[in-house]
């Protein structure tokens, strides 16, 4: 109604072109209208935007799961995946080529041991640590993933990791969690990273890789580290 009031206000109105005392006052009401409503359209916008940046996974009475990108306050809420995780990408400034090698070297051996226990090629963890952490142990992400291999809370409290911020626990936990998506898209190495990456209720929401822009590159950057290796 307001934007109706906004865009009709100078046709609905004859103003008396003599009469500026009515001129300055419902030009005033146009100000003071425009003022209440930008910000306002900003918090809509906003709230649409954080309303779209995550997956909710419930558990139904029966025992069944389902994923939805709406929070629901009458049903059990067992975690939220973040559309597009953002990776911990401020561990990566300022590191040296030598301090790389140091942090890459220093994990080789875990990385081997539960690569293979786990049928995994070790450059592909190594390209998923890589654009996860920079080999960070210590690495945090904005949105609370932690460790080597970016775990969330909920998600390393599932896979029994009891510190994400231990670099052999991160590892095989890390693994594990990337053999189950590999192992629930049928070894398509894209959803399987996109899952990583989005979460799965993302990848069979779009039935497909999630077309967002983080993912997208997420599953390029460690493409991109494969080839190099």
């Amino acid at each position: 109604m307001l934007l109706v009031f906004l865009y009709s206000s100078d046709k609905i109105v004859n103003l008396d072109p003599g009469n500026r005392e009515l001129e300055v006052m419902f030009l005033f009401i146009k100000i003071i209208s425009y003022l209440i409503l930008a910000p306002l359209l900003m918090l809509l916008c906003m709230q649409a935007v954080l309303a779209e940046d995550r997956v909710y996974q419930y558990r139904n009475s029966d025992g069944s799961t389902e994923f939805s990108d709406r929070k629901f306050f009458n049903k059990k809420l067992v975690k939220v995946t973040y559309y597009g995780r953002p990776t911990a990408k401020v561990s990566c400034r300022g590191v040296s080529k030598s301090a790389m090698k140091k942090r890459i070297s220093s994990i080789t051996p875990t990385i081997n041991k539960y690569a293979w226990k786990h049928g995994i090629q070790p450059e592909l963890v190594k390209a998923v640590i890589n654009t996860e952490s920079c080999f960070d142990h210590k690495a945090v992400s904005r949105v609370g993933a932690q460790g080597l291999m970016q775990l969330m809370p909920a998600t390393a409290k599932e896979l029994g990791v009891k510190d994400s911020f231990d670099p052999e626990e991160n590892i095989s936990g890390g693994i594990r969690y990337l053999r189950q998506m590999l192992d629930k898209f049928d070894n398509n190495l894209d959803l399987a990273l996109a899952a990583y990456n989005a979460g799965p209720g993302a990848v069979k929401k779009y039935n497909g890789i999630p077309p967002f822009k983080e993912t997208i590159n997420y599953i390029a950057r460690i493409k991109k580290y494969q080839k190099k290796s």
